[in-house]
């Protein structure tokens, strides 16, 4: 332990250089994580609870990166290839998340969001990994607060919040506690950086950037719908052409899921019961009778849009 730890503060000014990056969750998300950090030259290793879902990963993430290689090496192919038997080559799996965080310089827990599974697994590697290890969050709507409470490392926990697809889109919201340390929250800025992110700075409140602006955003579009105020065509058609939006919030909504904006509102997530006097946050009857219709979307071929055609 004691290697790792000199190795990893050999940066400036004490901050933690990362070099190796064990991420936990091996669905799209996750593996759009590895596969950034693998090819930005980091090593990694993912984590998920069998072989078989770590396979499909993996093999998700070669598709990714050889149309990556075709596009960034398209004169050169056998640079391409290269780049892809070097990039693989940096990544590894396991199914223990114990032994996978033995001698990592950050975790990226990426899983589902489920505050108690968060907790109960950021509570277990606390007792595994080395001191000087980082802990983030890759959760869109829970308190960081929350799951940083479940370790003792608060000054070495924050938020990276990626979005989908990962290796496509250039944000990432880096979140810090008010206990998160500079060192800790410059380390996670020189990561997102250097995995080719543009980062923005967000504190630990609902929603961090995007999603409190756009979560009331869609859901001032669904009381539209619901109100019969415009088609679920006509508010899309509006807001792309009279916003510059490349998709409207209804076709949104039906991408993302309806159960995922449900969830934001009154799930776990609680918004309306966090801010009971924000009216942008009320449920929406239309919105929880569709959910329990399993109408949720593109995922189930029925959803808000796809309802109104």
């Amino acid at each position: 332990m004691g290697t790792v730890l000199k190795r990893s503060f050999s940066s400036s000014a004490g901050r933690a250089a990362i070099k190796h990056v064990t991420v936990i969750g091996g669905g799209l998300m996750g593996s759009g994580i590895a596969q950034i950090a693998a090819q930005t030259g980091h090593d990694v290793t993912m984590v998920d609870m069998s072989e078989d879902i770590l396979a499909k990963s993996k093999a998700y993430i070669e598709q990714s990166l050889s149309r990556v290689a075709r596009k960034k090496y398209k004169d050169d192919p056998e640079a391409g290839e290269n780049f892809m038997q070097e990039t693989t080559r940096r990544l590894s799996t396991n199914t223990d998340t114990r032994d996978a965080v033995q001698n990592t310089d950050l975790v990226i827990e990426a899983i589902i969001e489920n505050i108690d599974i968060k907790q109960k697994l950021f509570s277990g590697l606390d007792n595994a990994a080395p001191q000087h290890t980082i802990f983030a969050s890759n959760t869109s709507s829970l308190p960081i607060k929350d799951l940083a409470k479940s370790t003792s490392r608060a000054d070495r926990f924050g938020g990276l919040h990626f979005f989908n697809p990962v290796p496509v889109i250039k944000l990432l919201e880096v979140i810090r506690l008010p206990e998160t340390s500079d060192a800790t929250f410059q380390s996670l800025v020189d990561f997102g950086q250097a995995v080719g992110k543009t980062t923005v700075e967000a504190k630990d409140t609902p929603g961090f950037i995007v999603n409190r602006l756009l979560v009331p955003y869609i859901m001032e579009a669904v009381r539209l719908l619901e109100r019969g105020d415009a088609s679920a065509r006509d508010i899309d058609v509006a807001m792309k052409l009279g916003a510059g939006y490349s998709m409207g919030p209804i076709e949104l909504v039906d991408y993302v899921g309806l159960d995922t904006l449900k969830f934001v509102i009154d799930g776990e997530s609680r918004w309306n019961e966090s801010m009971p006097d924000n009216p942008l946050f009320n449920p929406s009857p239309m919105l929880n009778k569709l959910v329990s219709e399993g109408k949720l979307g593109l995922k189930t071929g029925e959803g808000f849009e796809i309802r109104m055609k």
